[in-house]
């Protein structure tokens, strides 16, 4: 008699079924808690990136500090990311190429002798030197922000812990990185200088 009460006795069964929902819910949760920041961050890093180029890109007094226009520039995004991601490590790349074109391109060839596409020195190709180096490039990409008219090309890596340690129940690391990128065009307070064309030599 009292174990057919018992067995039927469904007081209770509710936390039961918590305990057994929590743990996952709990999870989904921190999950998206986490995503949620990640999301935030990158889109406060985009703009932050994008801000400082324009502001750059006609040499605005609101870039703040001291030094070279680029330290400056990384200044102003660090000063608008920090608040989000106060214990991150940011890197920023500025290189700068002769137009948009040139971005994630080799250089142009302006001769191609025997027409097959591929700069060829021994065949006597020409091509222009976007970088100036003297060589020919699959990247044209220079160091710095380059001169007036160039496209400058930035990008900056955020590099942090995440707010939630949900990695590591998954076995993961809790570090990872946001990348934000843009380019822009300096402005044209003087005249762009224009890039060499240089020839292979016959063998």
């Amino acid at each position: 008699m009292i174990a057919r009460r018992v067995i039927g006795d469904e007081r209770g069964v509710t936390i039961v079924e918590f305990a057994i929902v929590a743990p996952i819910l709990l999870l989904i949760l921190i999950a998206g808690f986490d995503l949620g920041h990640r999301s935030y961050v990158g889109a406060v890093l985009q703009g932050a990136v994008t801000d400082a180029a324009r502001r750059a890109s006609v040499e605005a007094p609101a870039l703040r500090g001291t030094g070279a226009l680029e330290d400056r520039v990384e200044t102003m995004i660090w000063a608008q990311i920090r608040p989000v991601a106060a214990n991150a490590e940011l890197t920023v790349t500025q290189s700068n190429f002769y137009d948009f074109s040139g971005i994630g391109n080799p250089e142009k060839i302006t001769v191609d002798r025997n027409d097959n596409g591929v700069y060829d020195e021994e065949e006597g190709d020409c091509f222009s030197d976007l970088n100036e180096n003297g060589e020919f490039d699959l990247d044209t990409g220079r160091d710095g922000r380059g001169g007036a008219n160039d496209v400058v090309f930035y990008q900056a890596r955020l590099e942090m812990e995440s707010l939630l340690p949900i990695a590591s129940f998954l076995g993961g690391s809790n570090r990872y990185a946001i990348v934000a990128e843009t380019a822009i065009r300096n402005q044209p307070w003087e005249t762009q200088r224009t890039p060499p064309v240089v020839c292979g030599v016959p063998a």
